[in-house]
């Protein structure tokens, strides 16, 4: 009986399936320090307990995004271990913050499939949890992920493509706790504007850049214990080259943000993203974003901002897509998220 594991592919796969993800993980305050190493993280909810005590929190949690990767991470080895692309994100709600020493686990259903027309590969749609030690869902997304097949001319499964929400309502965002903003320090914070000074449809070039390194990003995905060959295995990829975990872009362009909506404080909303080029070393990630919505919340000094956030590898801020509407070559990512902001 073989010991090793060599990983799903497309035909493994059946809808309505759920997988329990192995090897929980303790987080610590070591996967702040690491994370605020690999990134240019400021926001200051995530580095201060001093300063989330005065926003309502306990002390301050993990970083949002570092808390997904370590979600997202665990569901690596049984969904995207073979996978040639991760292709998109939807309906992503953190429901609970994550502390220090708060254990994570994840599970993940299969909610969708659909083999491709080449017959070799297929994308796999699944639904992931994250739970802390008390079994409560801390963060909920689906991802759809293109799979090698085994056998090629193993059948094709019916095809399911799942109905998914272009925008989670602002009604559904789940807050903090506690979190309270009306006497928010903007001094501390780094920035003085509000979730008020923001218009719809306001785009902002956050103006700094960070060049990838071999080394950052292979220190990050092994940080996230991402086990997908494309990031690790040189010869996996007929061009020779380790692709860049999509995580990894990100939280840069995430962190990036900080120039220009350092008061966007939390994500608590994901509704869509795409990986709409492949990174590797060597290659200077820049960021804009775009304000697409805001609501207000019925929790003290709250606004909740709803962004895009769009990362290049040095092209000009605010070009996306060519006129035959597919992404331009220079763009790496484009997600939308929601953030919650003081008024």
């Amino acid at each position: 009986m073989a010991k090793t594991n060599p990983g799903r592919f497309f035909e493994d796969y059946t809808l309505g399936q759920v997988i329990e993800h192995a090897v929980p993980r303790t987080v610590s305050g070591g996967e702040r320090a690491l994370y605020h190493a690999l990134y240019p993280a400021r926001h200051a909810l995530y580095s201060s307990d001093a300063f989330a005590q005065g926003c309502g929190l306990p002390k301050s949690p993990i970083d949002d995004l570092a808390a997904f990767h370590v979600v997202f991470g665990k569901t690596v080895p049984d969904v995207s271990l073979n996978a040639v692309a991760n292709l998109g994100y939807a309906e992503g709600r953190w429901l609970k913050p994550v502390y220090e020493g708060d254990t994570l686990r994840s599970t993940s259903e299969v909610i969708g499939l659909k083999q491709n027309s080449n017959g070799k590969t297929g994308v796999v749609y699944v639904r992931t949890r994250g739970m802390n030690q008390n079994d409560e869902v801390v963060m909920e997304y689906v991802r759809w992920v293109m799979v090698r097949k085994r056998d090629v001319d193993a059948p094709a499964p019916e095809t399911v493509v799942p109905v998914l929400s272009k925008v989670i309502a602002a009604k559904d965002l789940v807050i903090p706790e506690g979190l309270d903003f009306s006497n928010y320090d903007f001094t501390l914070a780094g920035e003085p504007h509000r979730w008020g000074d923001y218009e719809i449809g306001e785009t902002i070039d956050h103006v700094d850049g960070v060049t990838l390194e071999e080394a950052e990003h292979m220190m990050a995905t092994r940080l996230w214990q991402n086990t997908a060959k494309v990031h690790f295995d040189a010869t996996f990829r007929p061009d020779g080259q380790r692709l860049i975990y999509g995580g990894h872009i990100i939280s840069l362009a995430r962190t990036l943000s900080f120039n220009g909506l350092a008061n966007a404080q939390m994500i608590v909303g994901l509704n869509g993203g795409a990986h709409a080029n492949p990174a590797f070393s060597g290659l200077t990630v820049k960021a804009w974003s775009e304000v697409l919505d805001k609501a207000e919340t019925n929790v003290p000094g709250v606004g909740a901002i709803r962004l895009r956030l769009v990362a290049t590898r040095g092209g000009e801020p605010f070009a996306l897509r060519g006129e035959d509407g597919k992404y331009l070559p220079d763009v790496l990512l484009d997600l939308d998220y929601w953030a919650l902001m003081p008024l």
